[in-house]
Parts: C-alpha cells; sequence; structure tokens
C-alpha cells in the first residue's frame, strides 16, 4: 500500500507538471504568441506572428568605454614627509602600495574621499604658507575630479553589467511578490548616497555599496525588464495591426446590435487581454516606474561627466522621452492597441469604460 501511494503522488505530481507546462501564459514569450494567435482566430482575421526580431536593445556600452580617466595628484616627497603628524600621511602611502595602484572603483572612491577628509582635517596643523596652498590646491583638486570616482564606482562597475544582461529572459509573469522592490530601495540610497557627495562636508556612508553591488551581481531584473519591454512592443504592435485589418473589414456588428460573434470577442477580451496580457503589462509598467526609474536617477545625477558612448545607450535604455527611448514606444504600443480595442468593442456598443 506505501507503494501504491508513493505511485499516486507521483502520477499527481506528473500531471501538475504537464499541466503548468502546457499554461502558455505562464511566460512571456509564450503569452504574447498565445495571444497573437487567439486574436487572429477571434478576429477571423489572418494570422500574426511576434517579429523574428524584436526592437533593438543592447548590453551597456563595454567597461573601457565607461570607465573614466582620474587624475593622479603628485605630491612632492618633500611635500609628503612634512605631512608628517597627519592622517593624510598615511591616506597617500596606502594609495602609493602595491594594491592602492590596483584599487577596484568601490575602493578608489573610498580612498578619494578619506584624502579629501584627511586633507581638510590635516590643514589647520600646517602652518608652512607654501605647503598649505599645495594642500588646498590638492583637496580642490580632488573634489573637482571626486565625480569621476563616484562614476566609475556605479556606472563603471563590474557588477552593473550583470543587472543589465539581456542574456537571462524576460521578466517574471504573475510573480507572488515584487521582484525589484529590494533593488529599486537599493537605487533610492544610492541615488542618496550619490546626492550627498555632491555637497559638503563630505558626511555620507559608503558602507552599504559593497552590499549594494553584490546584489547587482546576483540580480538580472534590469535587463529583463528591457527584454519585456521589447516583447510587448513587437507584440502590441502585431497585435494592434491584426485589430486595425479588422476594423477595416466588415463591422463586428450591424447596426451597433451584439451577435454572437461580438460575445466572443468580447469574453476573449476580458478573458484573455483584461485577465492575462494586461496585467503584465502592469508589472512591467510597475518594474519600469521603480527599477528603471531609479537608474535613470543614477545616471541623470551624472550628467556633466557621462561618457559619450554611454549617452547614447541611455536615451535608448533609460530615457522615457527621447525618441529613441524603449520606454516611450512601449507607452505608445499600449495606448495605441487598447485605443484600438475600444474602437473595435465600440462597434458594438461595448466600448470598455462606457
Amino acid at each position: 500500500m506505501p507503494g501504491n501511494r508513493l505511485w499516486q503522488w507521483l502520477v499527481s505530481g506528473m500531471c501538475a507538471l504537464l499541466l503548468s507546462g502546457c499554461n502558455p501564459f505562464s511566460d512571456a514569450q509564450p503569452m504574447m504568441t498565445e495571444y497573437l494567435d487567439r486574436l487572429g482566430r477571434v478576429l477571423d482575421t489572418p494570422a500574426v506572428t511576434l517579429p523574428d526580431q524584436l526592437p533593438l536593445a543592447s548590453p551597456l556600452p563595454r567597461r573601457r568605454e565607461r570607465v573614466l580617466v582620474i587624475p593622479e595628484l603628485e605630491l612632492g616627497m618633500l611635500d609628503f614627509l612634512s605631512l608628517y603628524g597627519c592622517e593624510l600621511q598615511y591616506v597617500v602611502g596606502e594609495k602609493n602600495s602595491v594594491m592602492g595602484r590596483v584599487m577596484q572603483p568601490i575602493n578608489r572612491l573610498r580612498y578619494e574621499i578619506r584624502f579629501i577628509r584627511a586633507a581638510e582635517a590635516c590643514l589647520p596643523e600646517v602652518e608652512d604658507p607654501a605647503l598649505r596652498d599645495t594642500l588646498q590646491a590638492a583637496i580642490a583638486s580632488k573634489r573637482e575630479t571626486l565625480p569621476l570616482a563616484i562614476w566609475n564606482a556605479t556606472w563603471g562597475t563590474e557588477e552593473i553589467e550583470q543587472v543589465f544582461t539581456l542574456s537571462k529572459g524576460y521578466y517574471p509573469v504573475a510573480a507572488e511578490q515584487n521582484p525589484v522592490a529590494d533593488l529599486a530601495l537599493d537605487l533610492e540610497q544610492l541615488n542618496t548616497m550619490v546626492a550627498g557627495l555632491g555637497r559638503e562636508p563630505l558626511a555620507v556612508s559608503l558602507e552599504d555599496l559593497g552590499r549594494i553591488h553584490q546584489r547587482w551581481q546576483a540580480e538580472f531584473l534590469a535587463g529583463q525588464v528591457i527584454n519585456s519591454a521589447r516583447l510587448l512592443i513587437a507584440g502590441l504592435n502585431a497585435g494592434t495591426e491584426t485589430l486595425k485589418t479588422r476594423l477595416e473589414d466588415r463591422p463586428l456588428c450591424l447596426n451597433g446590435k451584439p451577435n454572437n460573434q461580438s460575445d466572443v470577442v468580447r469574453n476573449f477580451f476580458f478573458n484573455v487581454y483584461i485577465e492575462k496580457v494586461q496585467p503584465y503589462m502592469s508589472d512591467v509598467s510597475r518594474a519600469r516606474d521603480t527599477l528603471m526609474a531609479g537608474f535613470t536617477r543614477l545616471a541623470d545625477q551624472q550628467q556633466p561627466v557621462m561618457p559619450e558612448s554611454f549617452h547614447y545607450w541611455y536615451l535608448r535604455h533609460l530615457s522615457a522621452d527621447d525618441d529613441s527611448s524603449l520606454w516611450r514606444a512601449l507607452d505608445e504600443a499600449m495606448m495605441h492597441h487598447t485605443r484600438h480595442w475600444q474602437e473595435l468593442l465600440g462597434q458594438c456598443g461595448l466600448r470598455p469604460g462606457a
């Protein structure tokens, strides 16, 4: 009997797996393919499929194109020795060590901030006018180049390449929790850090920056949201063409009176488009408004030092307003698709919201 119970459990488990595997609405691409296929059949129009090529997207520019060169500060040896007794001596010493010459971006940012803080603390102890002038010039130079170190510790890192990779598929369908919540909170904190580093005094803590980088390395959600935007743009635009074809053909209802076909179309609209496709559109839009908006702000704050090659990527993948923006294209695709549905159902007096 135990063997029978085990067999029954295995059979029921296999059935559940098969059923879940046959649900085209559990993943983004099968969902859009199924939607377009059913839409054509319901409207009795020629079949329309997803384009072979989705709207253009590209990975982040290569790291060597993103990383900015930070000018090195030259302190004469005599001046360096004259600073004996100040913490700045030890800060500069660490930078001149073997490890200091190969600092990762986050450690380079920490060094730049430590240098400024130590130099400013050292100023009151310096009596020699020439040395004082040198130290003040060094502080001014470090403050001027600090935005370069901030850029490298955010957009110039290897970790950010992971969160924006386009090789990990699409944003999840019907996720139980908000997948981007933690990343969005991290970005809110990071944007506050970056804003604080542009003010005086430099009292911002970088304690959580390493943890934020670790999460970027473990998550792929930004790239998945971009992929899903591309999929929705392609799928909705193809569906809009199907709706246009039907609108240009015979009316769905004569004299505005519902009929059997209009009932089928209306049921499809609510049971498939409203219940299946539109929630995913909302999820992707919500991720855009939280996660992608956080990255947009991170880039916007650093526009003055943004490399030209990155600027073109920014306009396509982060900006909401540029003519080339994916997000502008997504908004237009959703708006046009919904408008054509309203026009079609309006032929039968079934316009949603009427």
